[in-house]
C-alpha cells in the first residue's frame, strides 16, 4: 500500500484490520450457507413443489439471508467507528486533529487497488490469523517532525495557559459585574421602596393636611357659631330682663290702677271687717275654753 504514502508500521496496521474485516466476512459467508444448507435439509425433501410452496420458501430464505446481511453491515459500521476512535484517542492525545472526506470512499480507483492490494497480500500466505497485541503508537523521532510537533505542542500548552489565566481573569471580573449588578439592583429596590414609602408619605401629608384644613374650618365654623350663640343668649337674656323689668313694672301699676278702684276699696274693707270678726270670734273661743 506504499501508493498511499503510508509507512510499514502503517501498512501492517492496515493488512490486520484488512485480516480482521476478512475473518468476519468470512465467517458472515459462512452463515448465509448454512441458511441455504439449512433450507435443502428441511425443506426440499420432496420432489415437486407448487409455485406457492417455493415462494414461500424463496420468502423465508430471504428474510433470514437479509437479517443476516444487515446485522454484518450494522456490525461493520459500528466496528469501523471504533477502529476511528482508537485512530482519535491517540491523535488526540499530541494535539492532533483528524479529518477525514467521505467522497474519498467510493473512490472508485483506491477501492480498486485496495482491493488489489488485498487480493496480493493475502495470495502470498496462507498462515492462520491470529490476534495481535493491542497496537501502541511508536515513539517519535527526535528530529525533523516530532520536533516541529514538540514546538507546536509547546506553543499550544503555553497558549493554553494563558487561555487560562484569560480566562480567569474574565471569570473574576464577570463575578465582580454580578456583584455590581447585584449591588446595583438591591440600591435600585431600596431607591423604589424608598420612593415608594416618600410617596406614601406625601398622600399621608396631603390626607393631614385636609383634616387639619377641615378642622380648622370645623373649629372656625364652630367658634363662629358658638359666638353667635353666646350674642344671641346674651340678646335673649337682655330681652328677658327688659321683658321681667316691664312685668314687674306692669304688675305695679296694674296693682297701683287695681288699688285705686271702687271695688278694691270696698274688698280691702270688706276684708278688714272679716279679719275683725275673725280675731273677735277667736276672742270668744279663747273664752269658752277657758271656762271648760
Amino acid at each position: 500500500m506504499a501508493e498511499f504514502g503510508f509507512n510499514e508500521h502503517h501498512q501492517n496496521e492496515a493488512i490486520n484490520y484488512m485480516r480482521f474485516a476478512r475473518s468476519k466476512r468470512v465467517l458472515r459467508l459462512r452463515t448465509v450457507d448454512s441458511c441455504f444448507e439449512e433450507l435443502k435439509d428441511s425443506r426440499l425433501v420432496e420432489e415437486t413443489f407448487t409455485v406457492d410452496e417455493v415462494r414461500e420458501m424463496l420468502d423465508g430464505l430471504q428474510a433470514v439471508v437479509r437479517g443476516e446481511v444487515e446485522t454484518e453491515l450494522i456490525n461493520t459500521a459500528h466496528t469501523n467507528v471504533l477502529l476511528l476512535r482508537q485512530l482519535f484517542s491517540q491523535a488526540e492525545k499530541f494535539y492532533l486533529r483528524l479529518q477525514s472526506d467521505v467522497s474519498e470512499l467510493e473512490n472508485r480507483e483506491l477501492l480498486e487497488q485496495v482491493a488489489e492490494f488485498e487480493k496480493t497480500e493475502f495470495k502470498t500466505t496462507n498462515k492462520v490469523n491470529q490476534e495481535s497485541s493491542k497496537p501502541k503508537l511508536a515513539p517519535l523521532n527526535e528530529g525533523g517532525v516530532s520536533e516541529l510537533l514538540n514546538k507546536e505542542i509547546a506553543r499550544l500548552q503555553d497558549e493554553n495557559e494563558k487561555l487560562k489565566t484569560r480566562l480567569r481573569t474574565l471569570e473574576s471580573q464577570a463575578m465582580s459585574a454580578l456583584d455590581e449588578r447585584s449591588r446595583a439592583e438591591r440600591a435600585l429596590k431600596d431607591l423604589q421602596r424608598v420612593q415608594g414609602e416618600q410617596q406614601e408619605i406625601g398622600s399621608l401629608e396631603d390626607t393631614v393636611a385636609a383634616l387639619k384644613e377641615d378642622y380648622e374650618r370645623s373649629l372656625s365654623i364652630n367658634a363662629a357659631s358658638q359666638k353667635g350663640l353666646h350674642d344671641n343668649l346674651v340678646s335673649a337674656k337682655h330681652d328677658l330682663l327688659r321683658v321681667q323689668e316691664q312685668l314687674t313694672m306692669a304688675e305695679k301699676e296694674l296693682e297701683k290702677k287695681f288699688q285705686q278702684t271702687a271695688a278694691y276699696r270696698n274688698m280691702k274693707e270688706i276684708l278688714t271687717k272679716k279679719n275683725e270678726q275673725i280675731k273677735e270670734i277667736r276672742k270668744r273661743l279663747q273664752r269658752y275654753e277657758s271656762d271648760e
